[in-house]
């Protein structure tokens, strides 16, 4: 009868451990690995809705208190307002990326060229320069007040938290649309809650020789977001039949991104010039 060799057996027991505490590092390697993806995604998560947030909203007030004390150490001086172009192209080449209001309160009585005309004035002063910040934009009912700039730039203006002006619309108070585009999520988020507007509810745009007061007049929830049709001399949706206006007036165009952490559609909410005081 042939006896078992008995010295193979620890050897067999050797390489099954040593199998084992092969899988045991391999587990133990993903599952760090897993684990520092998750906090490096964690981290931009905190970087793209927080930080950003609080870095865009102090510039953005510190640009609101640079211009007041800017125009309050010019008053006086006679110097042209710089938002005072004179006459502006047609908007639509380019796409848009119950409150106690002042003046016209149920917001028809300047969708009309009888509206303010002080605008004449300052027709021929120059237009603003390329990202500068030259306006303040107020919105009471969402205790918003940021700066506007020149053009619609991510880097330069929107990233800023500012929010911007589309080229080659109305300056404010202008014939024409003044149409405007601001994040809603991230870098400040300044647009974030404009679907809460409500007809009647006040918009202040303050230059620095005047504050123009808009009044929320008409929203437009979802539309595409080359619909450039929303920002025209006289906006109307070439998306959604029916939506926007077929008369010359003095509007103001408020555009963001929807749903929100999303840019597949635009949300718009459409406003009329009621009054206008100089500062």
């Amino acid at each position: 009868m042939r006896v078992p060799d008995i010295r193979r057996v620890p050897v067999v027991h050797q390489q099954a451990r040593r199998r084992r505490a092969r899988y045991a590092r391999l587990l133990w390697n993903g599952a760090e690995i897993l684990v520092t993806l998750g906090v490096v995604l964690m981290l931009l998560v905190v970087h793209q809705l927080w930080w950003t947030n609080r870095q865009a909203r102090e510039g953005a007030e510190r640009k609101v208190q640079a211009l007041q004390r800017e125009w309050e150490g010019r008053a006086g001086d006679g110097e042209s307002d710089p938002a005072g172009g004179g006459s502006v192209s047609d908007g639509g080449s380019t796409s848009p990326g119950d409150s106690d209001s002042d003046g016209d309160r149920d917001g028809s009585g300047a969708g009309s060229r009888s509206a303010p005309d002080s605008a004449s004035a300052a027709s021929s002063t120059p237009r603003p320069r390329w990202t500068q910040a030259y306006a303040i934009l107020t919105i009471p009912r969402l205790d918003l007040r940021v700066p506007i700039a020149e053009g619609i730039s991510k880097g330069n203006v929107l990233n800023k938290g500012y929010v911007g002006h589309y080229p080659g619309t109305a300056q404010p108070g202008r014939a024409g649309n003044f149409a405007l585009a601001g994040h809603r999520n991230t870098h400040g988020e300044p647009f974030r809650y404009i679907n809460r507007l409500r007809r009647g509810d006040r918009i202040e745009v303050e230059t620095s020789t005047a504050v123009y007061t808009y009044v929320v007049d008409r929203t437009l929830a979802q539309t595409s977001a080359g619909d450039g049709g929303v920002i025209r001399e006289v906006p109307r949706s070439t998306v959604r039949a029916g939506y926007g206006y077929t008369d010359p007036g003095y509007y103001l165009t408020l555009t963001t991104c929807t749903p929100e952490y999303t840019s597949k559609y635009r949300l718009v909410v459409w406003g009329k010039l009621g009054s206008m005081r100089p500062r």
